[in-house]
């Protein structure tokens, strides 16, 4: 059966940048009843149409989400997942202040600056309010929409982290390392930090932050286990297998699920999933339970590689991947 397990509904921050894919990913769908006149007059005024409407509306919109359930069953996707990142939430924000670095130097002025920009969600409850909805809506047309959330592991604070994500009706809590000691590793405008590391010891702590996550037993799944990748700067990958099976063999202790996440192979530099290929080598060799990912961040995005993550699935000897209802996991035939 096809799913997606972690798929956004939008990031931000809210650049020309984000203006343009936006716009493209709405093409992507209004094009078909415009095709004769596409980049005509007329084509770019209903674009331009859809795209106020889009920017007012808001990413919280039927009219939005409906984009994804279209592409799920072009795809023939049976389950969807949609996740939110927690620092999308502004009554989280006290969390994140607490462990980035936020000082008053280059590094804390952008990522202040990233953070008030995508901090643009109020509260928890309007995203699962709303993807609750949804949801007999797209089990009327064949797809199964899952609730999830997205949440940031920092060392030292998982005890407020348990007091934020904890009585609320997920499906399934996906934890995840975007920073390293305070530092946001897979910001395009932070990139040049990694130029000042010892990579070495830079993926040792790395892995280390990603064991914690996993001994916290806050999350389901774990996401994304080498995006310290994102931007091509890598050991050799022989220098990390002990770091690999230190990783796999903790997930197995603790019995939590992990993910094959395409988003890097398409969305970053490195131009690889995540796992690569002598991760998930060692994941299935300790038989680690997988689920399918896109990590897409807009509609014509979801399921983006993912039957040649099915297929590295087959030749790492998997037959099922996973999937969650109420935090229970279940296995699902690939």
């Amino acid at each position: 059966m096809k799913l997606d397990y972690h798929v956004h509904l939008e990031e931000g921050p809210y650049s020309t940048n984000w203006l343009a894919r936006t716009a493209k990913a709405l093409a992507f769908f209004k094009d078909k009843d415009l095709k004769e006149n596409r980049h005509s007059l007329e084509w770019i005024n209903h674009l331009s149409s859809d795209i106020s409407d889009r920017i007012r509306q808001g990413c919280y919109s039927e009219a939005w989400l409906d984009l994804y359930l279209e592409r799920a069953k072009q795809l023939g996707l049976k389950e969807v997942g949609i996740v939110e990142h927690l620092y999308r939430f502004q009554e989280c924000l006290d969390y994140f202040t607490k462990h980035m670095h936020l000082e008053a130097d280059e590094l804390g002025s952008v990522q202040a600056r990233w953070l008030n920009h995508v901090a643009t969600i109020p509260s928890m409850n309007e995203f699962i309010e709303f993807i609750q909805s949804q949801q007999e809506k797209w089990k009327s047309q064949g797809v199964t929409l899952r609730l999830g959330l997205e949440a940031d592991f920092f060392p030292q604070g998982e005890e407020e982290l348990e007091r934020l994500i904890s009585d609320k009706p997920w499906d399934y809590i996906i934890g995840s390392v975007h920073f390293v000691r305070g530092w946001g590793f897979d910001n395009p405008e932070t990139q040049h930090y990694f130029k000042e590391m010892n990579l070495r010891d830079l993926y040792h702590t790395h892995t280390s932050y990603v064991c914690q996550s996993i001994e916290s037993n806050l999350f389901d799944v774990i996401a994304h286990l080498d995006n310290l990748k994102v931007f091509g700067y890598r050991p050799d990958e022989g220098q990390l297998l002990e770091n690999y099976e230190r990783v796999a063999t903790t997930i197995k202790k603790h019995n939590l699920a992990s993910e094959i996440n395409t988003g890097l192979s398409y969305r970053y530099p490195i131009k690889e999933a995540c796992p690569s290929p002598s991760y998930l080598n060692v994941l299935a060799k300790h038989q680690v339970p997988l689920t399918l990912s896109s990590d897409a961040h807009y509609p014509d995005d979801l399921g983006t590689n993912l039957d040649h993550a099915r297929m590295l699935l087959h030749e790492n000897n998997y037959t099922k991947v996973v999937g969650f209802e109420q935090r229970k996991r279940m296995e699902i035939s690939l």
